[in-house]
């Protein structure tokens, strides 16, 4: 039975909305499975409130917090250092407190590359397409190429967030050892020829999503082949439309739900030192 001591420790999720949020129940049930004294809660904050809530985590030793969009960027003004994930993402969704100093992390990229792994891909020497050049994307093209891709294509509408998509394949190729570069999506023949020699499609827009669920890029599913991994960050529905033909196609293909549980997993574990009971975790939250 969980029981609140005086030397319980909290930390928790800041943004808002977040009262829809799982990871209170994630994470508390894995504080709870390893008997760590710590809970987790759930912070409405905004942006006008982000500094005065983080000085407050800071000065009562929480074990940190995880941060929503739109505060995964403004939160680095008030942090001591970043890890070279998060510095090459520009945005923070884990925070440790180790005794008043405050580290950020993006654990993102992380989830969505546990999740690729698991399903048997492995990022080394690999070649990877990805659409679009958002949060997610961004923070799964980086940490691919951290952890070994060897080239990358970003594929992004020429509109308000091309020269965004630009800057990104610029950190990553200088940064990283990975040849990063930018393709604009409406070029359907230059498409087809970077999945045709790609490992692994990503879909890392919002095409897809409920309620448009007919929805996908690709247009013409024959430029899937067997050998083609193919991976959607979306999470509603399960199995988007591009996954479905990914299926008819016989590639293997995975959906966002699990980047969400390890993306958790690897908070968890920055938090405490610890593995999340990832099985119990997915069995209860994420079947």
């Amino acid at each position: 039975m969980y029981q609140i001591t005086g030397h319980t420790r909290f930390g928790g999720l800041m943004g808002s909305p977040v009262a829809h949020s799982l990871s209170p129940a994630m994470h508390n049930l894995s504080f709870m499975t390893l008997g760590i004294d710590a809970v987790y809660l759930a912070f409405d904050v905004g942006q006008e409130k982000l500094g005065e809530t983080v000085r407050v985590f800071r000065d009562l030793n929480t074990f940190g917090f995880n941060l929503t969009m739109p505060l995964k960027k403004k939160v680095m003004e008030y942090l001591d250092s970043v890890s070279k994930a998060a510095g090459l993402i520009g945005a923070v969704n884990t925070v440790v407190n180790e005794n008043g100093k405050l580290t950020g992390y993006n654990t993102d990229g992380v989830g969505f590359v546990s999740s690729a792994r698991a399903h048997g891909f492995e990022p080394e020497g690999k070649e990877v397409t990805v659409l679009g050049a958002g949060g997610a994307a961004c923070a799964a093209c980086v940490q691919l190429a951290l952890d070994g891709v060897k080239t990358l294509h970003i594929v992004n509408r020429r509109s308000g967030s091309w020269n965004a998509a630009l800057s990104l394949a610029d950190r990553i190729s200088r940064k990283t050892p990975c040849a990063a570069d930018l393709t604009d999506l409406d070029d359907w023949q230059a498409l087809c020829g970077l999945i045709g020699r790609s490992d692994l499609l990503v879909n890392a827009t919002s095409v897809g999503m409920a309620p448009d669920t007919d929805a996908s890029l690709i247009r013409d599913p024959c430029v899937l082949r067997q050998d083609l991994m193919v991976a959607d960050i979306i999470y509603n529905p399960r199995r988007t439309k591009l996954m479905r033909q990914a299926e008819e196609a016989m590639c293997k293909s995975f959906g966002g739900l699990e980047m969400l549980l390890f993306q958790g997993e690897e908070a968890f574990r920055l938090w405490t030192g610890k593995q999340m009971p990832v099985e119990l975790v997915k069995e209860r939250f994420f079947s």
